[in-house]
């Protein structure tokens, strides 16, 4: 892996599970890790003098994207990567349907917040940074897409919507922004061990567990790696891809 000196790197999304991953991996690689998030990292989870740059951020308000921009211009010169890593869920049937009527459907409330946290968020950051990288000549953007905009999954109608959407965004950004030397790629992750997945009963994590033909869940840092790969020079000709980093996942369901 090439290293990332000099490179100064945002994670939206990046105090927890995969953020967090990534924002370790970038800061083992020698690079200049400014989170973008509503919640603040857990700093004595880092060395001392590796401690990434936190900014308080809602990606659903586009004046706090550009108020980050602005500030994370300011301490650091430049963005070299952007990684859309932030998201959220809000499970929910389309219909339930039971002895003969509907008992519960997806709120418009529920649809609306994931929309606006996984899709409108990463257009707003998206928008604030290129015209800084097209400034400087170049740069990188990883959205996190999921093996589940691929092939849908139950009771997640509104998320799998975001991260299609996500994927349509990445291959459109890598046709319109290839000729600036950004390149865009979507990571798709499968089931992956963060906190909130281990929370879940113990018969759901074996099933995912046995839809996965590598026989495990993936851990925060497998996608932390690939986001690593893909932002190197070593990646200089992957643009517009979706990785998918699932074990197996899609072909064994």
């Amino acid at each position: 892996m090439v290293g990332f000196q000099g490179k100064t790197v945002v994670i939206t999304g990046g105090s927890n599970g995969i953020g967090a991953a990534t924002a370790r991996k970038f800061i083992k690689e020698g690079a200049r890790v400014v989170i973008w998030d509503v919640t603040p990292p857990q700093l004595n989870k880092y060395a001392e003098s590796q401690k990434p740059i936190f900014f308080p951020v809602d990606v659903t308000v586009p004046e706090e994207v550009e108020k980050a921009v602005r500030e994370t211009l300011a301490g650091n010169g430049r963005i070299d990567i952007l990684i859309n890593n932030a998201g959220i869920t809000a499970d929910s049937q389309l219909i339930k349907w039971k002895d003969g009527q509907a008992v519960n459907r997806m709120s418009d409330e529920a649809f609306d917040r994931v929309i606006k946290v996984n899709l409108y968020g990463v257009f707003h950051c998206t928008e604030a940074v290129v015209p800084g990288m097209i400034a400087q000549g170049g740069g990188v953007i990883l959205n996190a897409a999921s093996v589940v905009a691929l092939y849908g999954n139950f009771g997640q109608t509104n998320y799998v919507a975001t991260k299609a959407g996500v994927i349509g965004m990445t291959k459109t950004w890598a046709r319109e922004l290839g000729k600036y030397q950004i390149r865009v790629n979507a990571v798709a992750p499968g089931f992956i061990s963060t906190d909130m997945v281990k929370k879940m009963p113990a018969d759901v994590l074996a099933d995912m567990e046995k839809h996965t033909p590598l026989g495990r869940l993936g851990e925060p840092e497998d996608i932390a790696n690939v986001y690593a790969y893909l932002a190197s020079d070593e990646a200089a000709f992957i643009h517009g891809a979706v990785i998918s980093v699932d074990g197996g996942l899609v072909v064994g369901t």
